[in-house]
């Protein structure tokens, strides 16, 4: 190595020893840069969780998936009635209001607990009326289903009356199945077409004073809209929270199996009492 040129006369320059102190503060700008570049990746990851949690969450709410209603506490939102003909049919209506069964395409092998709607008609906007145990049914042009004293169904009612308010009952010996009931106390059926015509559409009526195989439907419904699915998933949101928001909520550094401790407690319904339990235990160990 080239020594640099001494000329005599010249001071020597002493030699300085480098302490801790000089050397933590040469590295120091070393170090906030590689912390934060630490704080900024965490922040990052963190971001990101809590946008795809968001993301699941919101595409949960947006559920357009159908299933099959339970018991008519379920029914509400948009909803088909898939009646007990072969092959399956939908309760559907026109823009006049005019009520009439129309073929299901989007099934498998046949099997009404499988069936969607394919065509607007066939969808029914469900809604319990204020104070009863009664339902009303708007269809997609915006006018309620209606059963007439003779049993003839329509759909060109703007208001709610007794006609327009039916009853859901569940068939006692096919569960996922139901009866609607007017407040005449008569039945929803289908039976063969009158129509002279080859491949005649099953008709629909309200007259039945039975109950049989010809009343016994099924209800497809959203399955956002379904009470025991969005309770699910509302517990399921209860359980997306991560570690730094517990441990921002306790005010300590959190160990592995406490987080756990306090994920569990927020599906148990036991939340507050937990977290309370570990601020007392930080006091403890702070002070101890």
């Amino acid at each position: 190595m080239v020594k640099p040129l001494v000329f005599k006369g010249d001071k020597k320059a002493k030699k300085r020893k480098r302490t801790t102190t000089d050397q933590n503060d040469d590295d120091a700008p070393e170090r906030q840069t590689k912390q934060s570049k630490a704080s900024a990746t965490s922040s990052k990851i963190t971001t990101t969780a809590a946008a795809t949690s968001n993301e699941e969450i919101e595409g949960e709410e947006h559920d357009d998936s159908w299933v099959s209603a339970d018991a008519p506490s379920d029914v509400s939102g948009p909803i088909m009635f898939v009646l007990p003909t072969e092959p399956p049919t939908a309760l559907a209506c026109d823009a006049t209001g005019k009520v009439f069964t129309l073929p299901i395409e989007n099934i498998v092998d046949g099997n009404p607990a499988t069936a969607e709607p394919h065509d607007v008609r066939q969808v029914w906007v469900a809604n319990k009326i204020v104070g009863t145990e009664h339902h009303r049914f708007k269809g997609h042009h915006g006018k309620y289903l209606s059963c007439d004293k003779i049993g003839l169904f329509t759909a060109t009612s703007d208001a709610i009356t007794s006609l327009e308010s039916f009853t859901i009952i569940p068939t006692f010996d096919t569960p996922g199945t139901f009866q609607i009931q007017s407040l005449r106390e008569t039945f929803l059926t289908v039976r063969a077409s009158k129509s002279s015509k080859a491949n005649a559409a099953p008709e629909v009526r309200g007259d039945a004073t039975e109950i049989s195989f010809d009343t016994t439907l099924r209800i497809r419904m959203q399955a956002r809209f379904k009470p025991r699915i969005k309770a699910s998933k509302e517990e399921k949101a209860r359980e997306k929270i991560s570690r730094r928001e517990l441990e921002e909520a306790v005010g300590r550094r959190l160990e592995e199996d406490e987080v756990k401790r306090l994920k569990r407690a927020r599906r148990e319904g036991d939340y507050h009492e937990v977290m309370l339990d570990l601020k007392v235990k930080g006091k403890h160990d702070k002070y101890g």
